[in-house]
Protein backbone atom coordinates (compact mmCIF):
# COMPACT_ATOMS: atom_id res chain seq x y z
CA UNK A 1 0.00 0.00 0.00
CA UNK A 2 1.53 3.25 -0.94
CA UNK A 3 2.71 5.45 1.81
CA UNK A 4 1.08 8.84 2.52
CA UNK A 5 2.57 12.52 3.82
CA UNK A 6 0.88 15.63 4.87
CA UNK A 7 2.30 18.42 3.87
CA UNK A 8 1.73 21.82 5.72
CA UNK A 9 3.05 25.24 6.07
CA UNK A 10 6.66 25.29 7.42
CA UNK A 11 8.02 26.98 10.08
CA UNK A 12 7.96 31.14 8.44
CA UNK A 13 8.85 32.54 11.43
CA UNK A 14 6.31 34.89 13.35
CA UNK A 15 4.02 35.14 10.71
CA UNK A 16 0.52 34.65 10.26
CA UNK A 17 -2.20 34.89 7.66
CA UNK A 18 0.68 35.14 4.95
CA UNK A 19 -1.26 35.35 1.36
CA UNK A 20 -1.34 32.20 -1.26
CA UNK A 21 -0.34 34.20 -4.71
CA UNK A 22 0.48 31.21 -6.76
CA UNK A 23 -0.51 27.54 -6.09
CA UNK A 24 1.87 25.70 -9.22
CA UNK A 25 0.59 22.07 -9.09
CA UNK A 26 -2.96 20.81 -9.52
CA UNK A 27 -4.67 17.63 -8.18
CA UNK A 28 -3.21 13.87 -9.09
CA UNK A 29 0.25 15.92 -10.50
CA UNK A 30 3.64 14.00 -9.60
CA UNK A 31 6.16 16.16 -8.48
CA UNK A 32 9.76 15.43 -7.41
CA UNK A 33 11.26 16.39 -4.56
CA UNK A 34 12.04 19.86 -3.93
CA UNK A 35 9.67 21.08 -6.45
CA UNK A 36 7.52 24.29 -5.71
CA UNK A 37 4.06 23.35 -4.91
CA UNK A 38 2.54 26.82 -3.99
CA UNK A 39 4.04 30.54 -3.31
CA UNK A 40 3.76 32.85 -0.45
CA UNK A 41 4.25 35.76 -0.22
CA UNK A 42 4.97 38.42 3.10
CA UNK A 43 5.81 42.56 3.07
CA UNK A 44 9.18 41.90 2.55
CA UNK A 45 9.92 38.36 0.84
CA UNK A 46 8.32 35.84 -1.31
CA UNK A 47 8.63 32.23 -0.57
CA UNK A 48 8.05 28.95 -2.31
CA UNK A 49 7.19 25.81 -0.07
CA UNK A 50 8.35 22.96 -1.57
CA UNK A 51 7.69 19.23 -1.73
CA UNK A 52 9.58 17.59 0.80
CA UNK A 53 9.92 14.32 -1.14
CA UNK A 54 8.87 12.80 -4.72
CA UNK A 55 5.42 12.40 -5.21
CA UNK A 56 1.94 12.51 -6.37
CA UNK A 57 -0.35 15.43 -5.38
CA UNK A 58 -3.41 14.81 -3.90
CA UNK A 59 -6.39 16.68 -1.85
CA UNK A 60 -4.89 20.22 -2.54
CA UNK A 61 -6.24 22.39 0.58
CA UNK A 62 -5.75 25.64 -0.72
CA UNK A 63 -6.16 28.03 -3.56
CA UNK A 64 -5.10 31.29 -4.36
CA UNK A 65 -5.89 34.24 -1.79
CA UNK A 66 -5.74 31.76 1.15
CA UNK A 67 -4.02 33.34 4.06
CA UNK A 68 -2.01 30.64 5.66
CA UNK A 69 -0.17 30.24 8.76
CA UNK A 70 2.60 27.48 9.89
CA UNK A 71 0.86 24.28 10.61
CA UNK A 72 -1.65 24.91 7.89
CA UNK A 73 -2.21 21.94 5.27
CA UNK A 74 -1.29 22.19 1.98
CA UNK A 75 -2.00 19.09 0.58
CA UNK A 76 -1.43 15.32 0.85
CA UNK A 77 1.14 13.60 -1.02
CA UNK A 78 1.66 9.47 -1.83
CA UNK A 79 4.89 8.71 -1.36
CA UNK A 80 7.01 7.28 -4.51
CA UNK A 81 9.47 4.56 -4.86
CA UNK A 82 12.14 4.80 -2.57
CA UNK A 83 10.14 6.95 -0.53
CA UNK A 84 8.14 5.08 1.29
CA UNK A 85 11.21 4.42 3.35
CA UNK A 86 10.41 7.71 5.04
CA UNK A 87 7.20 7.83 6.19
CA UNK A 88 8.01 6.81 9.63
CA UNK A 89 10.34 10.75 9.82
CA UNK A 90 7.99 13.09 10.98
CA UNK A 91 6.29 15.20 8.50
CA UNK A 92 6.39 18.06 10.03
CA UNK A 93 10.26 18.15 10.37
CA UNK A 94 10.58 17.24 6.52
CA UNK A 95 8.52 20.10 5.72
CA UNK A 96 9.70 23.13 7.76
CA UNK A 97 13.10 22.50 6.11
CA UNK A 98 12.21 22.20 3.11
CA UNK A 99 10.86 26.10 3.14
CA UNK A 100 13.97 27.18 4.27
CA UNK A 101 14.31 27.85 0.38
CA UNK A 102 15.92 24.84 -0.68
CA UNK A 103 17.75 23.21 2.69
CA UNK A 104 18.15 23.65 6.52
CA UNK A 105 20.85 26.31 7.24
CA UNK A 106 23.95 24.60 8.82
CA UNK A 107 23.90 25.50 13.09
CA UNK A 108 27.61 26.28 12.93
CA UNK A 109 27.28 29.05 10.71
CA UNK A 110 23.93 30.77 12.29
CA UNK A 111 25.84 32.00 14.63
CA UNK A 112 28.26 34.09 12.00
CA UNK A 113 25.00 34.76 10.19
CA UNK A 114 23.51 36.94 13.17
CA UNK A 115 24.62 40.13 11.68
CA UNK A 116 23.34 41.83 14.35
CA UNK A 117 27.06 42.73 14.95
CA UNK A 118 26.36 44.74 11.71
CA UNK A 119 23.19 46.48 13.37
CA UNK A 120 24.73 46.49 17.25
CA UNK A 121 26.79 50.16 17.52
CA UNK A 122 26.52 49.08 20.93
CA UNK A 123 27.61 51.96 22.46
CA UNK A 124 25.03 54.40 22.36
CA UNK A 125 26.68 57.76 20.79
CA UNK A 126 25.51 61.14 22.40
CA UNK A 127 22.50 62.73 21.36
CA UNK A 128 22.95 64.37 17.87
CA UNK A 129 26.21 62.24 17.01
CA UNK A 130 26.43 60.22 14.09
CA UNK A 131 28.56 56.84 13.68
CA UNK A 132 28.62 54.16 10.97
CA UNK A 133 26.83 51.07 10.17
CA UNK A 134 28.05 48.46 8.00
CA UNK A 135 24.85 46.35 6.29
CA UNK A 136 25.71 43.37 5.40
CA UNK A 137 23.59 40.42 3.45
CA UNK A 138 21.99 38.60 6.20
CA UNK A 139 21.35 34.96 6.79
CA UNK A 140 19.82 33.51 3.48
CA UNK A 141 20.26 29.58 4.47
CA UNK A 142 22.41 27.54 2.63
CA UNK A 143 22.84 30.11 -0.72
CA UNK A 144 25.40 31.55 -2.06
CA UNK A 145 26.15 33.79 -5.25
CA UNK A 146 22.75 35.07 -5.36
CA UNK A 147 21.98 37.46 -8.42
CA UNK A 148 20.95 41.58 -7.38
CA UNK A 149 18.15 42.41 -9.48
CA UNK A 150 17.81 45.76 -8.33
CA UNK A 151 19.55 48.44 -6.08
CA UNK A 152 16.82 50.19 -5.03
CA UNK A 153 19.53 53.45 -3.51
CA UNK A 154 22.04 55.16 -4.26
CA UNK A 155 25.04 56.85 -2.74
CA UNK A 156 23.81 59.97 -0.63
CA UNK A 157 20.32 58.59 -0.26
CA UNK A 158 18.70 59.25 2.94
CA UNK A 159 16.26 55.79 3.89
CA UNK A 160 14.26 55.22 6.82
CA UNK A 161 14.94 51.92 8.90
CA UNK A 162 13.43 48.46 7.35
CA UNK A 163 13.18 50.64 3.81
CA UNK A 164 14.36 48.03 1.12
CA UNK A 165 18.06 48.71 -0.05
CA UNK A 166 18.56 45.78 -2.64
CA UNK A 167 16.60 42.86 -4.53
CA UNK A 168 18.14 39.42 -4.38
CA UNK A 169 16.41 36.45 -6.29
CA UNK A 170 17.21 32.87 -5.79
CA UNK A 171 15.67 30.08 -8.08
CA UNK A 172 12.97 29.38 -5.05
CA UNK A 173 12.65 33.26 -3.74
CA UNK A 174 12.77 36.66 -3.87
CA UNK A 175 14.06 39.02 -0.85
CA UNK A 176 14.22 42.55 -0.51
CA UNK A 177 17.52 43.51 2.10
CA UNK A 178 15.94 46.48 4.60
CA UNK A 179 17.67 49.33 5.99
CA UNK A 180 18.56 48.15 9.85
CA UNK A 181 18.08 51.71 11.27
CA UNK A 182 17.28 54.96 9.86
CA UNK A 183 20.36 56.70 7.91
CA UNK A 184 22.12 57.98 5.01
CA UNK A 185 23.81 55.50 2.06
CA UNK A 186 27.42 56.00 1.69
CA UNK A 187 30.03 53.93 0.35
CA UNK A 188 27.47 51.74 -2.18
CA UNK A 189 29.45 48.31 -3.37
CA UNK A 190 26.82 46.51 -4.99
CA UNK A 191 25.26 46.60 -8.45
CA UNK A 192 22.84 44.92 -10.37
CA UNK A 193 23.71 41.63 -11.42
CA UNK A 194 26.14 41.28 -8.94
CA UNK A 195 26.04 37.80 -7.16
CA UNK A 196 26.20 37.71 -3.11
CA UNK A 197 26.71 35.65 -0.57
CA UNK A 198 25.63 35.86 3.28
CA UNK A 199 28.08 38.50 5.01
CA UNK A 200 29.15 40.14 1.43
CA UNK A 201 28.71 44.11 2.15
CA UNK A 202 26.02 46.10 0.50
CA UNK A 203 26.80 49.78 2.31
CA UNK A 204 27.83 51.74 5.12
CA UNK A 205 24.80 53.67 6.84
CA UNK A 206 25.58 57.11 8.71
CA UNK A 207 22.95 57.53 11.37
CA UNK A 208 22.33 59.95 13.75
CA UNK A 209 21.64 59.70 17.35
CA UNK A 210 18.88 61.70 18.64
CA UNK A 211 17.12 61.92 22.35
CA UNK A 212 14.32 59.65 21.40
CA UNK A 213 17.09 57.58 20.01
CA UNK A 214 18.84 56.86 23.60
CA UNK A 215 16.03 54.52 25.15
CA UNK A 216 16.84 52.22 22.32
CA UNK A 217 20.31 52.15 23.43
CA UNK A 218 20.39 48.91 26.16
CA UNK A 219 18.55 46.80 23.02
CA UNK A 220 21.44 46.10 21.65
CA UNK A 221 23.01 44.39 25.11
CA UNK A 222 19.59 42.69 25.02
CA UNK A 223 20.22 41.28 21.29
CA UNK A 224 22.96 38.87 21.85
CA UNK A 225 20.58 36.66 24.02
CA UNK A 226 17.71 37.42 21.80
CA UNK A 227 19.73 35.97 18.71
CA UNK A 228 21.20 33.04 21.10
CA UNK A 229 17.71 31.69 22.31
CA UNK A 230 16.82 32.83 18.37
CA UNK A 231 19.20 29.97 17.17
CA UNK A 232 17.40 26.90 16.72
CA UNK A 233 14.97 28.29 15.13
CA UNK A 234 17.05 30.32 12.72
CA UNK A 235 17.54 26.61 11.32
CA UNK A 236 13.60 26.74 9.90
CA UNK A 237 13.74 30.85 9.41
CA UNK A 238 13.91 30.98 5.32
CA UNK A 239 14.83 34.90 5.39
CA UNK A 240 16.40 35.88 8.46
CA UNK A 241 16.91 40.46 8.24
CA UNK A 242 19.69 41.37 10.53
CA UNK A 243 18.46 43.14 14.02
CA UNK A 244 14.70 42.08 12.73
CA UNK A 245 12.60 38.87 12.32
CA UNK A 246 13.21 37.28 9.53
CA UNK A 247 10.00 37.82 7.54
CA UNK A 248 7.82 40.71 7.60
CA UNK A 249 5.96 41.33 11.05
CA UNK A 250 1.85 41.73 10.84
CA UNK A 251 2.63 45.62 11.96
CA UNK A 252 3.55 47.84 9.32
CA UNK A 253 7.32 47.63 7.79
CA UNK A 254 7.61 49.33 5.57
CA UNK A 255 8.07 53.11 5.36
CA UNK A 256 4.19 55.58 5.00
CA UNK A 257 3.26 55.15 1.18
CA UNK A 258 4.88 58.11 -0.49
CA UNK A 259 3.97 59.43 -4.37
CA UNK A 260 5.89 57.74 -6.45
CA UNK A 261 8.59 59.96 -7.93
CA UNK A 262 12.15 59.89 -9.56
CA UNK A 263 13.46 59.63 -5.81
CA UNK A 264 11.14 57.74 -4.22
CA UNK A 265 11.05 54.02 -4.05
CA UNK A 266 7.84 52.60 -4.88
CA UNK A 267 6.15 50.41 -2.42
CA UNK A 268 5.51 47.52 -3.96
CA UNK A 269 6.50 43.46 -2.88
CA UNK A 270 8.84 41.20 -4.82
CA UNK A 271 6.56 39.43 -6.76
CA UNK A 272 5.01 42.58 -8.23
CA UNK A 273 8.44 43.73 -8.69
CA UNK A 274 9.13 40.92 -10.75
CA UNK A 275 6.16 40.69 -12.77
CA UNK A 276 7.05 44.57 -13.54
CA UNK A 277 9.73 44.05 -14.90
CA UNK A 278 9.30 41.33 -16.95
CA UNK A 279 6.66 43.26 -18.97
CA UNK A 280 8.81 46.44 -19.29
CA UNK A 281 6.40 48.71 -16.24
CA UNK A 282 7.89 51.38 -14.55
CA UNK A 283 6.31 51.08 -10.69
CA UNK A 284 6.83 54.77 -10.36
CA UNK A 285 3.89 55.20 -12.89
CA UNK A 286 1.35 52.88 -11.08
CA UNK A 287 -0.72 53.55 -8.77
CA UNK A 288 -1.31 51.60 -5.96
CA UNK A 289 -4.16 49.92 -4.19
CA UNK A 290 -3.30 47.46 -1.46
CA UNK A 291 -2.47 48.94 2.38
CA UNK A 292 -0.57 51.93 2.86
CA UNK A 293 -0.84 52.27 -0.87
CA UNK A 294 1.28 49.23 -1.48
CA UNK A 295 1.41 48.75 -5.67
CA UNK A 296 0.09 44.86 -5.85
CA UNK A 297 0.10 42.67 -9.27
CA UNK A 298 -3.42 43.36 -10.03
CA UNK A 299 -2.25 47.01 -10.14
CA UNK A 300 0.50 46.06 -12.76
CA UNK A 301 -2.03 44.40 -14.69
CA UNK A 302 -4.40 47.00 -14.68
CA UNK A 303 -2.22 49.63 -15.76
CA UNK A 304 -0.97 47.89 -18.88
CA UNK A 305 -4.53 47.30 -19.80
CA UNK A 306 -5.43 51.28 -19.70
CA UNK A 307 -1.87 51.86 -21.90
CA UNK A 308 -2.88 49.21 -24.17
CA UNK A 309 -6.59 50.16 -24.78
CA UNK A 310 -5.60 53.30 -24.79
CA UNK A 311 -7.30 55.28 -28.33
CA UNK A 312 -4.55 56.45 -31.24
CA UNK A 313 -5.94 59.56 -30.87
CA UNK A 314 -4.24 60.39 -27.68
CA UNK A 315 -1.02 60.32 -29.75
CA UNK A 316 -0.43 63.23 -31.92
CA UNK A 317 2.10 63.55 -34.65
CA UNK A 318 4.40 65.76 -32.28
CA UNK A 319 4.44 62.82 -29.94
CA UNK A 320 7.22 60.30 -29.65
CA UNK A 321 6.95 56.86 -30.95
CA UNK A 322 8.65 53.46 -30.52
CA UNK A 323 10.28 55.20 -27.83
CA UNK A 324 11.34 58.02 -29.17
CA UNK A 325 11.18 61.01 -26.78
CA UNK A 326 8.14 64.22 -27.81
CA UNK A 327 9.51 67.15 -28.67
CA UNK A 328 9.85 69.07 -26.41
CA UNK A 329 7.52 71.86 -25.51
CA UNK A 330 8.55 75.01 -26.07
CA UNK A 331 6.40 78.70 -25.16
CA UNK A 332 7.31 80.59 -28.18
CA UNK A 333 5.06 83.96 -26.59
CA UNK A 334 8.45 85.08 -25.15
CA UNK A 335 10.19 85.69 -28.47
CA UNK A 336 7.63 87.40 -29.88
CA UNK A 337 3.20 87.61 -30.84
CA UNK A 338 1.88 84.18 -31.72
CA UNK A 339 -1.75 83.11 -32.55
CA UNK A 340 -2.72 79.38 -32.01
CA UNK A 341 -4.83 78.35 -35.19
CA UNK A 342 -6.75 74.86 -34.57
CA UNK A 343 -6.01 72.15 -36.97
CA UNK A 344 -8.69 70.87 -39.47
CA UNK A 345 -10.36 67.45 -38.19
CA UNK A 346 -8.50 66.08 -41.52
CA UNK A 347 -4.70 67.60 -41.29
CA UNK A 348 -5.34 65.68 -37.56
CA UNK A 349 -6.17 62.41 -38.86
CA UNK A 350 -3.84 62.73 -41.88
CA UNK A 351 -1.04 63.94 -38.91
CA UNK A 352 -2.16 60.72 -36.83
CA UNK A 353 -1.50 58.21 -40.05
CA UNK A 354 1.72 59.68 -41.77
CA UNK A 355 3.38 59.82 -38.37
CA UNK A 356 2.27 56.30 -37.48
CA UNK A 357 3.76 55.02 -41.01
CA UNK A 358 6.72 56.98 -40.85
CA UNK A 359 7.64 55.03 -38.04
CA UNK A 360 6.87 51.63 -38.45
CA UNK A 361 7.53 51.32 -42.27
CA UNK A 362 11.49 51.77 -43.27
CA UNK A 363 11.19 54.13 -46.11
CA UNK A 364 13.27 53.96 -48.98
CA UNK A 365 13.16 56.26 -51.98
CA UNK A 366 14.47 55.29 -55.35
CA UNK A 367 13.87 58.33 -57.97
CA UNK A 368 13.84 58.66 -62.17
CA UNK A 369 13.00 60.27 -65.28
CA UNK A 370 10.64 59.34 -67.43
CA UNK A 371 10.53 60.80 -71.20
CA UNK A 372 6.74 61.97 -71.84
CA UNK A 373 7.50 63.64 -74.54
CA UNK A 374 5.18 61.34 -77.06
CA UNK A 375 2.34 61.03 -74.37
CA UNK A 376 2.41 64.75 -74.12
CA UNK A 377 1.45 65.23 -77.26
CA UNK A 378 -1.33 62.54 -77.57
CA UNK A 379 -2.89 63.69 -74.28
CA UNK A 380 -3.32 67.13 -76.12
CA UNK A 381 -4.89 66.02 -78.96
CA UNK A 382 -7.35 63.47 -77.22
CA UNK A 383 -8.22 65.69 -74.61
CA UNK A 384 -9.61 68.17 -77.11
CA UNK A 385 -11.61 65.19 -78.98
CA UNK A 386 -13.46 64.09 -75.65
CA UNK A 387 -13.84 67.34 -74.96
CA UNK A 388 -15.74 67.95 -77.71
CA UNK A 389 -17.56 65.36 -77.54
CA UNK A 390 -19.02 66.07 -74.39
CA UNK A 391 -15.73 63.53 -71.94
CA UNK A 392 -13.65 64.21 -69.68
CA UNK A 393 -10.80 66.53 -70.07
CA UNK A 394 -7.63 64.11 -70.22
CA UNK A 395 -4.69 64.77 -67.58
CA UNK A 396 -1.12 63.16 -67.04
CA UNK A 397 -2.38 61.45 -63.59
CA UNK A 398 -4.91 59.01 -65.40
CA UNK A 399 -2.22 57.53 -67.59
CA UNK A 400 -0.40 57.21 -64.86
CA UNK A 401 -2.44 55.05 -63.10
CA UNK A 402 -3.11 53.15 -65.96
CA UNK A 403 0.66 52.28 -66.56
CA UNK A 404 1.09 51.54 -62.62
CA UNK A 405 -1.75 49.19 -62.45
CA UNK A 406 -0.26 47.12 -66.36
CA UNK A 407 3.26 47.19 -63.80
CA UNK A 408 1.69 45.85 -61.04
CA UNK A 409 0.92 42.88 -63.29
CA UNK A 410 4.47 42.13 -63.71
CA UNK A 411 5.53 43.10 -60.48
CA UNK A 412 3.19 42.12 -58.43
CA UNK A 413 4.82 42.68 -54.60
CA UNK A 414 3.60 45.78 -54.94
CA UNK A 415 0.47 44.62 -54.88
CA UNK A 416 1.09 42.87 -51.49
CA UNK A 417 0.83 43.83 -47.71
CA UNK A 418 2.36 42.74 -45.14
CA UNK A 419 0.55 40.24 -42.64
CA UNK A 420 0.45 41.49 -39.23
CA UNK A 421 2.53 38.90 -37.84
CA UNK A 422 5.05 39.59 -40.34
CA UNK A 423 5.50 36.52 -41.15
CA UNK A 424 3.88 36.50 -44.95
CA UNK A 425 2.55 38.60 -47.52
CA UNK A 426 -1.24 39.59 -49.00
CA UNK A 427 -1.08 38.96 -52.48
CA UNK A 428 -3.94 40.76 -53.40
CA UNK A 429 -5.93 39.63 -56.79
CA UNK A 430 -7.65 43.24 -57.31
CA UNK A 431 -5.74 46.18 -58.20
CA UNK A 432 -7.00 49.51 -56.43
CA UNK A 433 -4.88 52.88 -57.18
CA UNK A 434 -5.51 56.12 -54.77
CA UNK A 435 -4.16 59.67 -55.79
CA UNK A 436 -3.61 62.19 -53.36
CA UNK A 437 -6.04 65.29 -53.77
CA UNK A 438 -5.02 68.77 -52.49
CA UNK A 439 -8.34 70.11 -51.02
CA UNK A 440 -8.54 73.27 -48.81
CA UNK A 441 -8.77 71.38 -45.67
CA UNK A 442 -5.59 69.60 -46.20
CA UNK A 443 -4.60 65.95 -48.58
CA UNK A 444 -6.81 63.60 -48.52
CA UNK A 445 -6.86 60.11 -50.89
CA UNK A 446 -9.80 58.95 -53.15
CA UNK A 447 -9.45 55.23 -54.47
CA UNK A 448 -10.39 54.16 -57.96
CA UNK A 449 -11.15 50.50 -57.99
CA UNK A 450 -11.02 47.85 -60.37
CA UNK A 451 -8.56 49.65 -62.65
CA UNK A 452 -7.05 46.64 -64.36
CA UNK A 453 -10.35 46.99 -65.87
CA UNK A 454 -10.64 50.20 -67.08
CA UNK A 455 -9.55 52.32 -69.54
CA UNK A 456 -7.97 55.90 -69.14
CA UNK A 457 -11.11 57.78 -70.53
CA UNK A 458 -13.13 55.72 -67.72
CA UNK A 459 -10.17 56.98 -65.61
CA UNK A 460 -10.02 60.43 -66.41
CA UNK A 461 -13.93 60.71 -65.36
CA UNK A 462 -13.48 58.70 -62.24
CA UNK A 463 -10.61 61.09 -61.32
CA UNK A 464 -12.27 64.53 -61.95
CA UNK A 465 -15.28 63.13 -60.26
CA UNK A 466 -13.32 61.96 -56.85
CA UNK A 467 -10.87 64.78 -56.83
CA UNK A 468 -14.44 67.45 -57.03
CA UNK A 469 -15.80 65.13 -54.34
CA UNK A 470 -12.64 65.88 -52.33
CA UNK A 471 -13.13 69.50 -52.73
CA UNK A 472 -16.19 69.78 -51.65
CA UNK A 473 -15.68 67.62 -48.64
CA UNK A 474 -18.40 65.20 -49.91
CA UNK A 475 -15.90 62.08 -50.02
CA UNK A 476 -17.87 58.79 -48.55
CA UNK A 477 -15.53 56.51 -46.22
CA UNK A 478 -15.65 53.45 -48.93
CA UNK A 479 -14.36 56.01 -51.44
CA UNK A 480 -11.17 56.24 -49.70
CA UNK A 481 -10.58 52.93 -48.21
CA UNK A 482 -9.20 49.43 -50.47
CA UNK A 483 -5.97 50.86 -51.79
CA UNK A 484 -3.27 48.60 -53.06
CA UNK A 485 -0.87 51.81 -54.16
CA UNK A 486 -0.90 55.70 -54.19
CA UNK A 487 0.34 58.13 -56.73
CA UNK A 488 0.94 61.84 -55.05
CA UNK A 489 0.95 64.28 -58.15
CA UNK A 490 2.64 67.57 -57.62
CA UNK A 491 3.26 68.34 -61.43
CA UNK A 492 0.80 71.27 -61.39
CA UNK A 493 2.74 73.10 -58.80
CA UNK A 494 6.35 72.30 -59.26
CA UNK A 495 9.55 71.68 -57.78
CA UNK A 496 11.34 68.14 -58.54
CA UNK A 497 11.73 64.60 -56.93
CA UNK A 498 10.75 64.38 -53.41
CA UNK A 499 10.03 61.43 -50.96
CA UNK A 500 6.64 60.52 -50.77
CA UNK A 501 5.26 58.53 -47.62
CA UNK A 502 3.97 55.03 -48.39
CA UNK A 503 -0.25 54.90 -47.16
CA UNK A 504 0.63 51.77 -45.04
CA UNK A 505 -0.67 48.97 -45.57
CA UNK A 506 0.54 49.90 -48.67
CA UNK A 507 4.18 49.17 -49.61
CA UNK A 508 4.50 51.90 -52.53
CA UNK A 509 3.73 55.21 -53.65
CA UNK A 510 4.56 57.31 -56.62
CA UNK A 511 6.01 60.74 -56.56
CA UNK A 512 5.50 62.57 -59.72
CA UNK A 513 6.89 66.13 -59.91
CA UNK A 514 6.50 68.67 -62.96
CA UNK A 515 7.89 67.54 -66.04
CA UNK A 516 10.98 69.94 -67.82
CA UNK A 517 12.42 70.30 -71.46
CA UNK A 518 15.67 68.43 -71.33
CA UNK A 519 18.41 68.30 -73.59
CA UNK A 520 18.60 64.24 -74.25
CA UNK A 521 21.52 62.50 -75.94
CA UNK A 522 20.22 59.67 -78.45
CA UNK A 523 23.14 58.32 -79.57
CA UNK A 524 23.46 60.80 -82.09
CA UNK A 525 23.06 64.34 -81.07
CA UNK A 526 20.95 65.97 -78.15
CA UNK A 527 16.91 66.46 -78.38
CA UNK A 528 14.20 68.15 -76.42
CA UNK A 529 12.45 65.73 -74.80
CA UNK A 530 9.67 66.51 -71.85
CA UNK A 531 11.64 64.39 -68.93
CA UNK A 532 8.99 63.80 -65.64
CA UNK A 533 10.50 63.13 -62.74
CA UNK A 534 9.25 59.85 -60.45
CA UNK A 535 10.04 59.35 -56.92
CA UNK A 536 9.10 56.03 -55.60
CA UNK A 537 9.14 54.98 -52.16
CA UNK A 538 8.28 51.68 -50.44
CA UNK A 539 8.43 49.52 -47.46
CA UNK A 540 11.76 47.76 -47.82
CA UNK A 541 10.68 44.98 -45.42
CA UNK A 542 8.75 44.17 -48.61
CA UNK A 543 10.26 44.92 -51.38
CA UNK A 544 13.60 45.36 -52.02
CA UNK A 545 16.14 47.92 -53.70
CA UNK A 546 16.82 46.05 -56.99
CA UNK A 547 13.06 44.79 -57.33
CA UNK A 548 12.09 48.49 -56.94
CA UNK A 549 14.62 49.60 -59.50
CA UNK A 550 13.04 47.33 -62.38
CA UNK A 551 9.72 48.52 -61.36
CA UNK A 552 10.89 52.10 -61.54
CA UNK A 553 12.27 51.25 -65.01
CA UNK A 554 9.50 49.32 -66.34
CA UNK A 555 7.19 52.29 -65.25
CA UNK A 556 9.34 54.53 -67.69
CA UNK A 557 9.04 52.53 -70.62
CA UNK A 558 5.37 52.63 -69.86
CA UNK A 559 4.55 55.87 -70.16
CA UNK A 560 7.37 57.22 -72.77
CA UNK A 561 5.99 54.15 -75.52
CA UNK A 562 1.93 54.08 -74.46
CA UNK A 563 1.78 51.04 -77.58
CA UNK A 564 3.01 49.22 -74.25
CA UNK A 565 0.45 49.44 -72.03
CA UNK A 566 -1.76 47.53 -74.70
CA UNK A 567 0.40 44.43 -74.51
Amino acid sequence: MANTMDVKVPDIGNYADVPVIEVLVAEGESVEAEQPLIVLESDKATLEVPAPAAGVVHGIKIKVGDKVSEGHAVCTLELAGEAEAAPAEPARPAAAPAAVAEAPTPAPEAPAAATPPVSAPAAAPASGATSTLDVRVPDIGNYSDVPVIEVLVADGDAVEAEQPLIVLESDKATLEVPAPAAGIVRGLKVKAGDKLSEGNPICSLETTATADATPAAPAPAAAPPVAAAAKPSTESQPWPVPGTPPLVDTQPIAPPPKPAGPEQVPYAGPATRKFARELGVDLAQVPGTGPRGRILVEDVQTFVKNRMTQPATTTSAAAGGSGIPPIPAIDFSKFGPIESKPLARIRKLSAQFLHRSWVNVPHVTQTDEADITELEAFRKSMSQELVASGGPKLTVLPFLIKAVAVAMRTYPEFNASLAPDGESLIMKGYCNIGFAADTPNGLVVPVIKDVWNKGIAQLAEESAALAKKARDGKLKPDEMQGGCFSISSLGGIGGSFFTPIVNAPEVGILGVSKAQMKPVWDGSAFQPRLMCPLSLSYDHRVIDGAYAARFIVHLGQLIGDLRRLAL
